[in-house]
C-alpha cells in the first residue's frame, strides 16, 4: 500500500482553505488507490487546528518549531525533502499559493522527483498520475503526463476542489523533531502586512457589485457605485482594474486580492480569468453580465445575461427607483 503527502498550508493560527481541498481531493485519490492520506504540518507549537486535520486524514506527520509558526521555504524544503525520501510517498501535493511557487520548484531540484504545477485535476491512469491543467487563460484543459519516477510532486490550483470534510477518517497524530542536520535558513521572517486592507472590507459584504476590465475606463464604474450603495452592497473589482489605478487594491477579488463569500456577486464586464473565479467559490449567487457569450465567468455563474453592461446598470437602477 502506498501513500499521499498533502503539505497544510496555515497562516496565522488559521487553516487555509486550500488545505482542505486537497485534502479531499488527496481522499478520492486514496480511496480508489487503497494508499494511506498522510498529512504534513510544519508549525509553530500546538496549531489549534490539528484536530481538524486529524479528521480528514490517516496520518498527520508534525513537526514543530518556532521557526516553523511563519512560513520559510528554506525550513520547509529541507524538513520536506528528508520525510519524501523517508516515506517514498505515491504523490506529494502542494497549494499553488505563495507558498507552493516558492517551495515546489526547489523541492523538485532538491529530491529530484518531477513536479507538475497549478493542476485542476489530478488523475491515475495505469498506476501513473496524470494532471489536468488549463492553457489559453482557461479555454482549453491539457492533460499532462510525467516521467517515471518513485515518486511525483503536484501543486493544486485554489477552488480547483471543494473544501468539505471527509467521512471515515481518523488520523493518528505523530510528532517528529526537526532533523539535526536542517541547515539554518538564508531568509528570515519579519511581520505579516495586509496590502488589501483599506476604507472597506469586501469579505464581509452579503452583496457585491464587481467591475472588471469592460467598464471601458474609470469615469464608467461611477454608475456601478452608485448601483452598489443603491442595492445595499460594496463596490468591488478584478485585477486590471487595480492595475489601471481605477480603483484602490482593497476592492480586488482573486488570488493576489480578496476571498469573497456574499449571498450574491454581480459581475459586470468580468472575464471570469481563474484567479478572479478563485475568489468568488464561496458566493451564494454568482449573475455575470457580459458581451461576449463564450466569457469563461459564465461556467462558474449561476445567471448569464450576455448584453452590454451599461444597458443591465440603468434598468437596475431604474427598477430600485
Amino acid at each position: 500500500m502506498g501513500e499521499i503527502f498533502v503539505l497544510v498550508e496555515h497562516r496565522q493560527g488559521v487553516l487555509r482553505d486550500i488545505s482542505c481541498e486537497m485534502l479531499w481531493k488527496a481522499n478520492e485519490l486514496c480511496t480508489g488507490l487503497s494508499h494511506t492520506l498522510t498529512a504534513v504540518l510544519l508549525g509553530g507549537k500546538d496549531e489549534p487546528f490539528v484536530n481538524e486535520i486529524a479528521e480528514r486524514a490517516d496520518k498527520v506527520l508534525v513537526v514543530e518549531d518556532d521557526r516553523l509558526e511563519a512560513f520559510n521555504a528554506d525550513l520547509y524544503k529541507g524538513i520536506l525533502s528528508s520525510l519524501i525520501q523517508e516515506h517514498k510517498p505515491f504523490i506529494t501535493l502542494m497549494p499553488q499559493s505563495p507558498w507552493g511557487m516558492d517551495l515546489a520548484p526547489s523541492l523538485s531540484v532538491k529530491t529530484g522527483f518531477p513536479l507538475a504545477t497549478d493542476c485542476v485535476d489530478i488523475l491515475v491512469e495505469d498506476g501513473k498520475p496524470k494532471a489536468v491543467r488549463q492553457i489559453y487563460n482557461g479555454k482549453i484543459f491539457s492533460k499532462v503526463a510525467l516521467r517515471d519516477a518513485d515518486c511525483y510532486l503536484m501543486t493544486v490550483r485554489a477552488s480547483a476542489f471543494p473544501p468539505d470534510a471527509v467521512e471515515g477518517r481518523a488520523g493518528e497524530v505523530v510528532k517528529l523533531d526537526v532533523p539535526a542536520d536542517l541547515p539554518e535558513p538564508r531568509r528570515e521572517f519579519v511581520k505579516f502586512e495586509d496590502a488589501g486592507a483599506g476604507a472597506v472590507d469586501i469579505t464581509q459584504a452579503d452583496l457585491l457589485v464587481s467591475v472588471g476590465r469592460g467598464v471601458g475606463e474609470a469615469d464608467n464604474i461611477e454608475p456601478l457605485k452608485e448601483l452598489a450603495e443603491k442595492m445595499g452592497g460594496l463596490l468591488s473589482c478584478s485585477r486590471p482594474v487595480v492595475d489601471k489605478h481605477w480603483l484602490p487594491k482593497y476592492h480586488q477579488v482573486g488570488t493576489s486580492g480578496k476571498s469573497v463569500k456574499p449571498k450574491v456577486y454581480l459581475a459586470f464586464g468580468i472575464s471570469g480569468a481563474f484567479q478572479h473565479v478563485a475568489g468568488i467559490t464561496g458566493a451564494g449567487t454568482v449573475i455575470a453580465v457580459n458581451k461576449d457569450k463564450k466569457a469563461p465567468i459564465f461556467r462558474v455563474a449561476n445567471y448569464g445575461i450576455v448584453d452590454d453592461m451599461f444597458n443591465v446598470v440603468e434598468a437596475l437602477k431604474e427598477q430600485l427607483s
